[in-house]
């Protein structure tokens, strides 16, 4: 019988927990007390506790469940608690790059520098954020909706966002560095793509502020207003219930394109 056990004990190495249903087939054929005892050692090697003792444990007068919850065996939902969004300290994360270095801990090094720049980046975008306007079209700033994100990679995931909104009309900003943006609007300012002179469509080319725009217009989402600034900096204005492009074109106009791209570095 030791025999038996030691050998069932060794299958047991050889299964993943996908193969539990084979596990279970091989249990069920038990038939004396020590191959019972057997199958209670499995229990314990997958769960780490003994199944009757644990099963007792469960069980309060009239077989109820008691895990310590009125409402039954469920656990209890978390209430409260959360993360604070703490911008990276770019003087430590420098002083912490410059130490790894010298330690030829490059990694490490590396890793401060991302963070030091991701710190930078925040800043700018957080300031750039505040310098919005706080209200557009006789519309409100709803502010948990600003956002500024980034990766820390030198600009390639910068974004900046801010809503305004009332019961029945929004207007939208975003400010991103984003290639698939960029691409997409430069092809259709490069004059590869032919544009209507009469009738009505889709998008066209316009400007604001002096900045060379596309606009589009979408029956179910409204306006989207979309310009670059610089090399590698794009704005988008989306406007939801305005009344007329006219009225899209003077919102977009309340943001001061210029004193935005100079915050940015653009050139």
């Amino acid at each position: 019988m030791k025999t038996s056990l030691l050998t069932l004990i060794g299958l047991l190495c050889c299964f993943t927990m996908a193969q539990a249903q084979v596990l279970n087939r091989l249990k069920q054929r038990v038939e004396n007390n020590a191959e019972q005892k057997a199958g209670k050692e499995i229990d314990k090697l997958f769960t780490g506790k003994d199944k009757n003792q644990n099963q007792n444990s469960q069980q309060g007068q009239g077989g109820t469940t008691n895990s310590g919850n009125a409402g039954g065996g469920n656990n209890p939902s978390n209430q409260g608690g959360g993360l604070i969004s703490t911008p990276p300290d770019v003087k430590q994360n420098l002083a912490d790059a410059e130490a790894a270095y010298r330690k030829n801990s490059y990694g490490e090094a590396r890793y401060a520098v991302q963070q030091a720049m991701l710190g930078v980046e925040l800043e700018i975008g957080n300031k750039v954020l505040k310098s919005l306007p706080e209200t557009v079209a006789g519309l409100n700033k709803e502010a948990q909706s600003d956002q500024v994100t980034s990766t820390g990679w030198g600009w390639a995931g910068l974004t900046i966002h801010r809503e305004y909104s009332t019961k029945d009309k929004e207007f939208r900003v975003t400010i991103a560095n984003n290639s698939v943006w960029m691409a997409g609007v430069n092809a259709y300012l490069a004059g590869g793509y032919a544009q209507q002179t009469n009738g009505q469509q889709n998008w066209k080319q316009t400007k604001v502020k002096g900045y060379r725009a596309i606009i589009e217009f979408n029956e179910s989402s409204g306006y989207k207003l979309s310009v670059p600034l610089g090399q590698s900096s794009l704005i988008v204005f989306e406007g939801v219930s305005f009344a007329t492009e006219g009225d899209m074109m003077k919102a977009a106009e309340t943001f001061n394109l210029d004193e935005i791209k100079k915050e940015l570095g653009e050139q």
